[in-house]
Parts: structure tokens; C-alpha cells; sequence
């Protein structure tokens, strides 16, 4: 029988860039996701570890955004509340790392 080998919760330095990103442009322009994206996107700066609930919470804010407006800029130039939002949750960086850390924790049983 072979041993489950605990998956790395340790965010990735992308990861970790793309937060500070979304946090700085927040703060720049005043909008751009909510207070529970910019809580996270602070755990995600600061780097370290992910709990395996803060992962599945992370890799679950993807499917339901995919839809948001996206694009960097508006019409004015601004960054878009969408991109800014995503950026804070990892961006596309952050959304491939969460959802290859839930397989992984679902392939370990990890909870």
C-alpha cells in the first residue's frame, strides 16, 4: 500500500504578484471586488500556506466569475472592477493552482 503524500499548500510566487497587483489597483482607483477578495487577496500576498478549506474556497470563486468583464481597461482606461476583482483571487495563475490543489487534496482525501 502506497502512502498519500499531503499536497503543497504553499502559493505560488504568480500567485502571490497577481494579488499584490489586484490589492495596488484597488486601492488606486477605489472598486474592484469585495471585502472577502480583498481578505483573501492579502492572505494570497503576504505568500506561505493555503488550508486546504481556504483552497477549495479560493478554486470556487473562479467557475462562478468566469463571466465577469475581464478585459484590463474599460472604455476610460481604467481597469475594469472584473479584472481587478479576479487579480485579487489570484487571476488566471491563482485559478489553475486552486483547482490543481483540490484535485490533489481530493486524490490525498485531505479535508
Amino acid at each position: 500500500m502506497t502512502k498519500k503524500t499531503a499536497p503543497d499548500l504553499s502559493i505560488p510566487k504568480t500567485v502571490q504578484a497577481n494579488a499584490k497587483k489586484g490589492l495596488e489597483l484597488r486601492q488606486e482607483h477605489g472598486f474592484g471586488g469585495t471585502q472577502v477578495g480583498e481578505t483573501t487577496a492579502k492572505l494570497l500576498a503576504e505568500g506561505g500556506k493555503v488550508t486546504a478549506h481556504k483552497a477549495r474556497h479560493i478554486a470556487q470563486y473562479f467557475p462562478r466569475h468566469a463571466h465577469d468583464n475581464l478585459e484590463q481597461t474599460d472604455k476610460k482606461g481604467k481597469p475594469s472592477r472584473g479584472y481587478i476583482a479576479w487579480l485579487l483571487w489570484g487571476g488566471d495563475e491563482g485559478r489553475a493552482w486552486s483547482e490543481r490543489l483540490v484535485k490533489q487534496l481530493e486524490k490525498a482525501g485531505a479535508s
